[in-house]
C-alpha cells in the first residue's frame, strides 16, 4: 500500500481489515528494526575493539604487523679472527682447502730486497666460493646375451642407481623434495631454479611424478609416527585451514613430546581424530575449545597458549580486572612448567 485510501468510502469491516494489515506491517518492521539495531551495535562494538593480531588471536604470524627494529650500535674495533681487518665479521675456517701466501719481494719505496725475517703477518682472511654445479650424466648401455645352448636371453646386471626408468637420481629427487616441502618453493619456481642454478632441465610434470614415486618411501616412517602417537599418554592437537587444489581443506596437527604428524582432510569434524588415533584414548588430550577437539581422552587440558591470547585480547579491549590476573597466572604456569624437572615434588604440588 503506497497511498492511503479515502476512509470515508470504506465500510466498518474494510476499515478493520485495513487496521489489521497495517498492524501486521508495523510489527514486521519493528522486528526488522530491532534486528538491524542489534547488528549495528555489534558492528560498532567490533569497530571499537582492538585489532586482531597474532598475539591476541589465531591470526598467523605472517599476517601480523611488525614494529621497526631499533638500530644496533656500531661495534668498534676488529672482530675475533679478523686480525685487524676492518669489517671482518666471520670466523676463519679451521681447515681451508687452499692457502695463498703473499710476501713482498722488495721495498715499494727504495726497492731494497726484503728477507724472510723482515716479513710480519699483516692480514689474514678467507675468500669463499662455490664450485660450479652441473649435472653428471652417466649413460648405461645394457647388453643382452643370447645363449647358443638353450636359446634363452640374459640381461646384464646393472649397478644400484642405474636401473631403467626415471633419468633423475635419488640425490636430485631428495634435493627437489627438500626445496619443495621444507622451503615451500612452487613447482614453477623449482623447475626454473633447477635450470638456472644446476643447468638441469626438469619440467613441473617430471617433478610431480618424482614426488609421487617417492611417497611410498615415507610410508614406513609415517606408520612409525602413528604407532608412537597411538601409544602416547598425552596428545596435543589443533587444526587450521589450508588450500588444496583451489579448495579449502583442514590441516590437522597431532603430536606428543616425541613425534608430530600433519593430516590434511576436507573435514573439520571429530572423525579425523578418530581416524588418526584408531581407537586409542590417551590419558590427557590438550587442545583449544573447539568441540571437535574434545572428548578423545580420559581427561582434557585446555591449551593455555590459546587462553593467553584470549586474555591479551580482553586486556586490549579494556578489561582491567579479570584478564590481567588470569594472564599472570598463565605466565606463572609456563614458568613452572619449564622448571618442573628441577623442582621437588612438594614444591610442584
Amino acid at each position: 500500500m503506497t497511498d492511503l485510501p479515502n476512509l470515508s468510502y470504506l465500510s466498518h469491516d474494510e476499515k478493520n481489515a485495513l487496521i489489521r494489515a497495517l498492524w501486521a506491517q508495523v510489527q514486521a518492521l519493528t522486528a526488522q528494526v530491532q534486528t538491524l539495531t542489534t547488528r549495528v551495535a555489534e558492528l560498532e562494538a567490533r569497530l571499537g575493539g582492538p585489532p586482531k593480531t597474532p598475539d591476541n588471536s589465531s591470526v598467523p604470524p605472517s599476517q601480523g604487523k611488525k614494529a621497526n627494529r631499533a638500530d644496533k650500535p656500531k661495534r668498534e674495533g676488529p672482530r675475533k679472527g679478523s686480525l685487524g681487518r676492518k669489517g671482518g665479521g666471520r670466523a676463519l675456517v679451521a681447515n681451508p682447502d687452499e692457502t695463498v701466501i703473499a710476501r713482498p719481494i722488495c721495498c715499494a719505496h727504495c726497492q731494497a730486497a726484503l728477507h724472510e725475517d723482515d716479513h710480519t703477518l699483516a692480514a689474514r682472511y678467507d675468500k669463499i666460493d662455490l664450485p660450479k654445479v652441473k649435472p653428471v650424466v652417466t649413460r648405461a648401455e645394457r647388453y643382452a646375451g643370447h645363449c647358443q645352448g638353450c636359446g634363452s636371453t640374459t640381461l646384464a646386471p646393472l649397478p644400484q642407481g642405474l636401473e631403467p626408468g626415471t633419468p633423475f637420481s635419488l640425490n636430485i629427487v631428495a634435493l627437489a623434495i627438500y626445496l619443495r616441502f621444507t622451503h615451500a618453493i612452487s613447482y614453477r619456481r623449482l623447475s626454473r631454479l633447477m635450470a638456472e642454478l644446476f643447468e638441469l632441465a626438469i619440467s613441473e610434470g617430471a617433478l610431480d611424478a618424482a614426488f609421487r614415486r617417492a611417497m611410498p618411501c615415507f610410508d614406513a616412517e609415517v606408520g612409525a609416527i602413528l604407532a608412537r602417537l597411538r601409544r602416547a599418554r598425552v596428545v596435543c592437537s589443533d587444526e587450521t585451514s589450508v588450500r588444496v587444489a583451489g579448495k579449502t581443506c583442514w590441516d590437522w596437527v597431532l603430536q606428543n613430546g616425541e613425534v608430530v604428524i600433519h593430516v590434511i582432510r576436507n573435514s573439520r569434524g571429530a572423525g579425523v581424530v578418530g581416524e588418526v588415533m584408531d581407537g586409542h584414548r590417551p590419558a590427557i588430550w590438550v587442545s583449544d575449545l573447539y568441540s571437535a577437539q574434545q572428548g578423545h581422552a580420559a581427561d582434557w587440558q585446555i591449551c593455555l597458549a590459546h587462553q593467553l591470547r584470549d586474555c591479551q585480547f580482553a586486556i586490549e579491549a579494556g578489561d582491567a580486572i579479570f584478564a590481567p590476573r588470569m594472564k599472570a597466572l598463565l605466565l606463572r604456569a609456563f614458568v613452572l612448567a619449564r622448571r618442573r624437572h628441577h623442582l621437588a615434588e612438594s614444591t610442584r604440588r
